[in-house]
């Protein structure tokens, strides 16, 4: 054989194994998303137990809302902090088995919740939980990717349905198990992470295989100048920001709200707090969907300004009214989330892990900073204040006018 011969066949070779990895990451793979999406599901029914238990946790404790605020602050921040250095590590080296350590510290913190004796083990249950989501969520976002053989959107919404799905459940769980049974419950519900650990850890071992066929799709360069890119960034935080605040002023607080403004009972409260969680995992679902189709900047647009009128009506309505207005907030509002994560990770493409991580984080960590100070502005002003401040929230959502257009992102 004569040497550019043999340099012909060594060359055609590597795009022949190529071929193999590039086909299969161009399929979708439902069942590892819909896994995914369970397992999210869990670790996030584990965390919404937090703030579902906050009533019987002041009542146990006689907890002012400085201090309950404060516990969210202990969850939301360690995981803001920790989720970008994952990503960014995980990016240079991935470690999707990680998936099921992650759970494990989630199950820790919660089984520390059901037996904490005094308020400070409170806060160490809620950095445990923080810490499990801080691996979970970089980790998770990027075999998502893997999975989703180009429908990104669909791909992160499927993932981020199971996180609201959970979150939404939290509630039900505090209000019919918890409530009648008593704290020490959540420490058997918390057993169903353990089996999430498991399952990750099968789902870990399939990534591990499948990551160098998303690497042969996916490794194009920024398309934007390094500045450009830094500007959009920081616009789509400026909209995590917007968002989390209101959604933390619901989550944190909403229970508290209905029962002093219409004198519902706890059980109630728990109720109308999981259909506005029910509204977001519905908007989350749709958000990416929709994103696939029309593009993720367009869906960013009719979220975060079409949710403002909504949100001034809130704190002026009767019972009912409210009721609505909670699932069509958290169905719109949601929706944002997954467009802007899938944005974020065409704006700076090769680093899924560290954008992932990123906007999580940040989301947790706006989420933290907004029960904290919120629950500041509860005890000088009222609870109803609060409602009526946030409410103008969404204005924010207009320098959603200064992202580059989709175009530019695949030029």
């Amino acid at each position: 054989m004569s040497q550019s011969a043999a340099r012909t066949t060594a060359s055609a070779a590597p795009l022949a194994s190529a071929a193999p990895l590039a086909s299969a990451a161009s399929v979708t793979a439902w069942s590892v998303l819909a896994t995914l999406s369970l397992c999210h599901m869990i670790n996030d029914v584990m965390q919404s137990l937090l703030s579902a238990i906050y009533p019987l946790l002041q009542d146990e404790f006689a907890l002012t809302y400085a201090q309950i605020g404060l516990m969210t602050f202990a969850f939301q921040v360690t995981a803001s902090i920790l989720q970008p250095l994952i990503g960014m590590v995980t990016d240079k080296r991935p470690m999707p088995r990680s998936l099921a350590v992650g759970m494990l510290a989630t199950f820790a913190g919660v089984a520390l919740l059901s037996r904490a004796p005094g308020y400070s083990w409170l806060l160490v249950g809620a950095m445990l939980i923080g810490i499990g989501s801080s691996v979970f969520h970089p980790e998770s976002s990027r075999v998502a990717r893997i999975a989703s053989g180009g429908r990104f959107g669909t791909a992160q919404s499927l993932f981020q349905l199971g996180g609201n799905f959970g979150q939404a459940l939290g509630p039900l769980l505090a209000a019919f198990l918890v409530v009648p049974l008593g704290r020490p419950v959540i420490g058997w519900v918390a057993l169903f992470a353990l089996a999430g650990a498991a399952t990750l850890w099968r789902v870990g071992t399939w990534a591990e295989g499948r990551r160098r066929a998303a690497k042969v799709l996916h490794a194009p360069a920024p398309t934007l100048p390094r500045g450009r890119v830094v500007g959009a960034i920081a616009v789509l935080a400026l909209l995590v920001m917007t968002k989390n605040f209101y959604t933390a002023s619901l989550s944190s607080y909403y229970t508290f709200f209905l029962i002093e403004k219409f004198g519902i009972s706890t059980q109630m409260s728990q109720v109308m707090l999981f259909l506005f969680l029910g509204g977001m995992a519905a908007g989350v679902m749709l958000g990416g969907i929709i994103g696939d189709r029309v593009g993720p900047l367009t869906v960013i647009w009719v979220s975060i300004l079409g949710v403002l009128p909504l949100t001034l009506l809130l704190p002026h309505v009767g019972l009912v009214p409210t009721a609505i207005l909670s699932v069509l907030i958290g169905l719109i509002l949601a929706s944002a989330f997954p467009a802007i994560v899938v944005y974020a990770q065409e704006l700076v493409p090769g680093r899924t892990g560290m954008i992932a991580g990123l906007f999580f984080g940040f989301a947790f960590g706006m989420g933290g900073v907004a029960a904290a100070f919120l629950g500041q502005v509860a005890d000088a002003r009222g609870i109803e204040f609060v409602y009526l401040v946030c409410s103008f929230l969404p204005v924010l959502g207009l320098t959603t006018i200064l992202l580059p257009r989709e175009a530019s992102l695949k030029a």
